[in-house]
């Protein structure tokens, strides 16, 4: 395993799921049900078969794409989609 990138990773998905929907979902779930383990296995659950599926697709499309038209492609939705959010379109 290669230390770098597994801390790279790391950081970058612990910052950028901080105080995101997500958590907020399972604050609320865990007080609502009382049942906060059985709160954090089904989100842990949710996330590893996400993340699975991420970097199922991330690996395929770097066989046939550039790694950087797919960051820039990623990083142009995310734009586009925070616009339309933004505009009250989505």
């Amino acid at each position: 395993m290669d230390l770098k990138i597994f801390l790279a990773t790391f950081s970058a998905v612990f910052f950028a799921e901080l105080a995101d929907k997500t958590q907020l979902v399972g604050i609320g779930m865990a007080a609502k049900t009382g049942k906060p383990l059985t709160v954090w296995l089904g989100s842990v659950a949710a996330y590893i078969i996400i993340t699975a599926i991420s970097v199922v697709i991330g690996a395929t499309l770097a066989k046939y794409i550039k790694p950087e038209i797919i960051r820039y492609a990623g990083a142009s939705m995310f734009v586009i989609v925070g616009l339309l959010i933004f505009a009250g379109k989505i």
